[in-house]
């Protein structure tokens, strides 16, 4: 997979990063949230280093993911649950439909 170099800036730094290519929107969208958090962080606290702010927004970025992750994780067994009762409620409505035409 080919991969260019796009321009990030972080707090006013930046950075060139390779990207595959056709993920440049989804980098520059990454880097943007990244950004958001950067700055936010870098208003709440004035003293902390720009290694310490990125470590904070990178906790706080995972903290999120977490979140969805697990979101994700109950939602998909709400599915398999839903899943589950309905083929029951299929599988005996069918015994049902054969008894009745006994």
């Amino acid at each position: 997979m080919s991969s260019s170099a796009i321009d990030i800036i972080l707090l006013g730094r930046t950075y060139s990063i390779a990207c595959p290519v056709g993920q440049e929107a989804a980098l520059r969208a990454v880097a943007q949230k990244l950004e958001q958090q950067l700055t936010s962080l870098r208003g709440r606290t004035s003293n902390l280093s720009r290694e310490d702010l990125a470590m904070m927004a990178a906790l706080n970025l995972g903290h999120e993911l977490h979140e969805e992750q697990r979101k994700n994780q109950d939602y998909m067994q709400q599915m398999d649950d839903r899943i589950r009762l309905l083929q029951r409620t299929l599988e005996q409505a069918l015994v049902e439909r054969s008894h009745k035409e006994d």
